[in-house]
């Protein structure tokens, strides 16, 4: 979905939350800062976290919204949350699902500053959108309770939706072995069920059963899966570490499967 694709709507909500906000530059200046974090959330590589996701947190959050301090702060965090992504490597994945917080937050401060907004509330947005890093908002801190919550919402999807999320997330991060990104996957997944709550707000907490039915099954299915993955690797390696020792015992070097003599100290023909 490129900046045309995207629902109608969309950049209407990002001007009203800007101006909601605090914001005092013109209609324009916060159209084309909207348009080009649109342009983020569309680019390539991102088979989950993209406009859908964006739509859907944004979505989740108007729900919330009662629940809210500032429920337009809360918004503009939603869209900076994962303005900057990279899927690059496992261990990105495991401590942060390749969403850079950190990245994110600085790129919010700056331009909701550059768009009039006052400081102390880019400041706020800046500490949302990083707290999401380890979705484990202060007691209290209601704002950061419901984004928080919004943007794990995917996880009580129905099982279908679920399921699709699960595909998603997977093709993101194609590029890494099955074996690295399970590693990685449960222990993302671990860190959520161990949680006392996975959703801290009054609403949220409706979607507590489905998420953990969810979570609980596919973590499952991913040790499980790993454990395949290690008991085969395992058996390989005991395969070649015999037949090793066999050729040892046989008197031939380890350079002759077939039992035949090793010529390569021989004259060897020229390229």
């Amino acid at each position: 979905m490129g900046v045309h694709d995207a629902p109608q709507w969309l950049l209407s909500a990002w001007v009203h939350a800007c101006i909601g906000a605090g914001a005092t530059a013109s209609h324009e200046e916060i159209e084309n800062v909207g348009a080009r974090l649109i342009d983020r959330w569309d680019g390539p590589g991102r088979h989950f976290h993209n406009l859908h996701h964006l739509v859907d947190v944004l979505m989740r959050v108007d729900e919330l919204a009662e629940e809210a301090h500032e429920p337009d702060l809360v918004r503009l965090a939603a869209w900076y949350h994962g303005a900057i992504f990279s899927a690059a490597d496992a261990a990105a994945y495991a401590q942060k699902g390749g969403e850079d917080e950190a990245a994110s937050a600085q790129l919010a401060r700056k331009e909701l500053i550059g768009l009039g907004i006052p400081e102390d509330r880019a400041d706020r947005v800046h500490h949302l959108v990083t707290a999401l890093a380890r979705h484990a908002p202060a007691p209290g801190d209601l704002d950061c309770i419901v984004l928080c919550d919004a943007d794990l919402s995917v996880l009580a999807s129905e099982p279908q939706r679920y399921k699709a999320y699960l595909a998603e997330v997977r093709e993101e991060y194609a590029h890494l072995p099955a074996e690295d990104y399970l590693r990685a996957r449960i222990a993302i997944l671990t860190k959520l069920c161990d949680r006392p709550t996975m959703f801290g707000s009054p609403h949220g907490a409706n979607w507590e059963e489905a998420a953990r039915q969810n979570v609980g099954a596919e973590l499952h299915r991913s040790v499980k899966e790993l454990a395949e993955i290690e008991r085969t690797k395992a058996a390989i390696e005991a395969a070649e570490a015999a037949a090793t020792e066999a050729a040892a015992d046989d008197g031939w070097p380890a350079g002759s499967p077939d039992g035949s003599p090793d010529d390569s100290s021989g004259p060897q023909p020229r390229a």
